[in-house]
């Protein structure tokens, strides 16, 4: 295969791949506390003496779209919902965990966990307990809980210290690697939470034009592919 072949083949392989992002996008459309994902492509030219440059498509790199979703009022006494850059954190088997999916409720031992038994943790990284005698439950914008002027605690809110290089996990949880920091300007707001940050249309225009990128591609590919079975036939004539 010459250059022109690995050329678009670089591109087609990115163009895949972009097109497997949009579609979760799009499946997730209704998913609590969804981030929105998409696909930094990088040009790599290779060059050597007398000979000509050659350039290739790399799409490797993933970039997690921090927009504000809609919050949608659920009134639940632990539904909350994050205004501002800022995740919650979380306790989990292979270690903590960001996320911006608010659904929270005490388990049988009174900590507050996510739907899937995660626990989530507070600014100096404990879990929050909840008593179960207590009455109603009301939650400050820092995250502090209060019940009949009772302190009970106070949700942690961070970011990540490097957000480019935030990984996505089971949907709405993330890892990041480079450690976080607390998020001062990030605000919690009770009896919300907050929609996928993902816009449909935009991302089904999105799919057709990577769909017409790719076919586009492929006839390269194949006008390629005939060229050069034409010139075998001539040669070995």
């Amino acid at each position: 295969m010459d250059a022109t072949g690995y050329i678009t083949l670089s591109r087609q392989s990115g163009l895949m791949q972009e097109m497997r992002l949009i579609a979760n996008n799009i499946a997730n459309t209704a998913t609590t506390g969804f981030r929105q994902q998409g696909l930094i492509f990088s040009e790599f030219v290779q060059g050597q003496p007398d000979q000509p440059s050659l350039s290739m498509t790399r799409a490797q790199a993933r970039n997690i779209s921090m927009e504000q979703g809609i919050l949608s009022q659920t009134n639940g006494t632990f539904d909350f919902a994050i205004q501002g850059n800022g995740f919650f954190l979380l306790e989990t088997p292979d270690g903590e965990r960001l996320t911006r999916a608010g659904n929270f409720a005490p388990n049988a031992d009174g900590d507050l966990v996510t739907m899937s038994g995660h626990r989530v943790l507070d600014g100096g990284g404990a879990p929050i307990f909840v008593p179960g005698d207590v009455g109603s439950i009301s939650v400050a914008s820092d995250g502090t809980l209060s019940s009949n002027d009772q302190l009970l605690g106070q949700i942690g809110l961070f970011q990540p210290l490097e957000p480019l290089k935030l990984q996505r996990e089971d949907g709405v949880m993330f890892r990041s690697d480079a450690g976080v920091e607390p998020a001062e300007e990030a605000a919690v707001v009770q009896g919300f939470l907050e929609s996928s940050n993902v816009n449909p249309i935009l991302q089904l225009a999105r799919m057709v034009e990577v769909q017409r990128a790719y076919e586009t591609g492929q006839s390269l590919l194949d006008a390629e592919d005939q060229r050069i079975r034409d010139a075998i036939k001539t040669l070995t004539r």
